[in-house]
C-alpha cells in the first residue's frame, strides 16, 4: 500500500497516472503478474525506446517495481506492480494530532505466546530454525530473528510496545502486515479466514484468498524453496472510535473506546486460524526480507488526554 499523507505528496503518482499507456501498463502487469520490457513493448505495440520513459515514471513514482535478472527471463529484467491500494489522506493531520502518535515495527518472530499445528514453520532471512512443521521450534531462542512464519492452524500473539504519556488514552490503534494463507505446498486458491484478536477481544476476521506462490516474492531471497509461500497481501487493520476496518471496509462494531486502553494497559495483538472457522487455510505471516513489503508488523498508536 502507498500511503499518501500530504496531497501534494502523491504529485509524482497523479503524474504517473495521468497517461493512458501508463495505465494500459498496469492493467498487462496486474493481469500477467509480471512481465519483461520486451514482453510489454510487444503488448502495447511500440518500441523498447519509446517504453523506457513510461516505465521510469512508473518506477519513480513506486507504482511498480523493475527487478534484477529472474530466472526464465534470461538476461531481461521484470516488472511488477508494487502496490495492491493507495490512501490518500485528503484531510492533513494538524500539528497536535502529529504530535500525539508514534509508530513502532514489531518483528515477526517477536512473538510473545503461540499454539500452532502444521504444517507450520519459521525462517530468518537466511535460513530455516530447525525442523519444518515441528511446532516445538517456534520456542527455539533464534525465532527472534525471524522473519516469516507459517502454521496451519493456531496463533502467535505479540505485546504491542505501549509508550503513550501518563493520564493518556489511546486513541486510535493501525497495524499493517503483509498476510496469506497456508497451504501445504502453494496454491493461490487457498481461502483461508485470519482473525485479529486485542487483548483477546475478537475484533474482525479477513479472508485469505491463497497461499500465492506463482512467481517470487520481491524481497523473498533467494535460496527460499521455489515451491513455497512467496508473498502476501499488506492488509491495514484500524480501530478506533467508529469501529474496526480493514483496508477502509469495515470489519465490526468494536471500537477502541472498548477497551479503555490507558497508559498502564498491555496491547495485545493475536493473528488466529482458527480450527472451527468456515475456511481453515491457516497462515502466512510475512516481515522483513520476505514478500512484497519490506516490513514487520508495523503499528502506529495515537493518543490523547484521558478524560476520565
Amino acid at each position: 500500500m502507498l500511503h499518501i499523507k500530504k496531497i501534494e505528496d502523491g504529485a509524482e503518482i497523479f503524474k504517473a497516472l495521468g497517461s493512458d499507456l501508463r495505465i494500459q501498463i498496469i492493467r498487462l502487469l496486474l493481469e500477467n503478474r509480471e512481465m519483461n520490457l520486451n514482453e510489454i513493448a510487444a503488448s502495447l505495440g511500440i518500441t523498447n525506446g519509446a517504453l523506457t520513459s513510461h516505465m521510469k515514471k512508473l518506477e519513480e513514482s513506486g507504482l511498480i517495481a523493475v527487478l534484477s535478472e529472474h530466472e526464465g527471463h534470461g538476461n531481461q529484467k521484470v516488472c511488477r506492480v508494487n502496490t495492491d491500494r493507495i490512501l490518500i489522506d485528503i484531510k492533513p493531520q494538524t500539528p497536535e494530532e502529529s504530535k500525539n502518535m508514534y509508530s513502532i515495527d514489531i518483528p515477526v518472530g517477536q512473538y510473545t505466546d503461540y499454539q500452532v499445528q502444521p504444517t507450520c514453520g519459521i525462517a530468518t532471512a537466511s535460513h530455516l530454525i530447525g525442523e519444518v512443521d515441528d511446532p516445538r521450534y517456534f520456542a527455539h531462542p533464534d525465532r527472534s530473528n525471524a522473519h516469516i512464519l507459517w502454521f496451519g492452524k493456531g496463533y502467535v500473539e505479540y505485546l504491542i510496545p505501549n509508550l503513550i504519556p501518563p493520564s493518556s488514552q489511546v486513541d486510535q490503534l493501525i497495524l499493517s502486515m503483509e498476510l496469506s494463507s497456508e497451504a501445504p505446498g502453494v496454491n493461490n486458491d487457498w481461502p483461508s479466514d485470519i482473525s485479529f484478536l486485542i487483548n483477546d477481544i475478537p475484533v474482525g476476521t479477513w479472508t485469505s484468498p491463497g497461499d500465492f506462490g506463482d512467481v517470487r516474492g520481491v524481497f523473498t531471497p533467494s535460496w527460499w524453496f521455489p515451491y513455497w509461500n512467496q508473498y502476501g497481501l499488506l492488509k491495514t487493520l484500524i480501530l478506533n472510535k467508529n469501529g474496526t476496518f480493514i483496508d477502509g471496509r469495515k470489519l465490526s462494531d468494536v471500537t477502541i473506546q472498548d477497551f479503555r486502553l490507558d497508559y498502564k494497559s498491555s496491547i495485545r495483538l493475536k493473528l488466529m486460524a482458527d480450527k472451527t472457522a468456515s475456511n481453515t487455510g491457516g497462515l502466512t505471516l510475512f516481515g522483513r526480507s520476505f514478500g512484497n513489503y519490506d516490513q514487520d508488523i508495523r503499528a502506529l498508536v495515537s493518543y490523547s488526554p484521558d478524560s476520565h
